[in-house]
């Protein structure tokens, strides 16, 4: 059992990560520090859109508007967090 909860741990660490690149990917190109014309930050964008945004539409429409700002993804890494730790802690009182 050991390793399958490794396994998860390690998906929901990467997933964190995904989302922390996604969300830097977006600041630079909204800031126009990445050229949003070039194909290869294209793809990168549409990539981290399509593996992000299944949990972070469900967290935006429970969200109210906050005029612009979107805290999803920092809502989304707490819930990661917790999920992790609440595994952790779960699996620890198992052995």
């Amino acid at each position: 059992m050991e390793p399958i909860i490794w396994l998860i741990l390690t998906l929901i660490d990467l997933y964190m990560w995904v989302v922390i690149v996604h969300v830097v990917i977006e600041l630079l190109s909204s800031f126009r520090v990445l050229d949003g014309r070039n194909p290869v930050v294209g793809q990168i964008r549409y990539a981290l859109r399509r593996l992000t945004e299944p949990a972070l539409a469900p967290i935006r429409r429970f969200l109210p508007d906050l005029g612009g700002i979107d805290i999803s993804p920092v809502l989304l890494i707490v819930l990661l967090q917790f999920a992790s730790i609440a595994i952790a802690q779960w699996t620890r009182a198992l052995i």
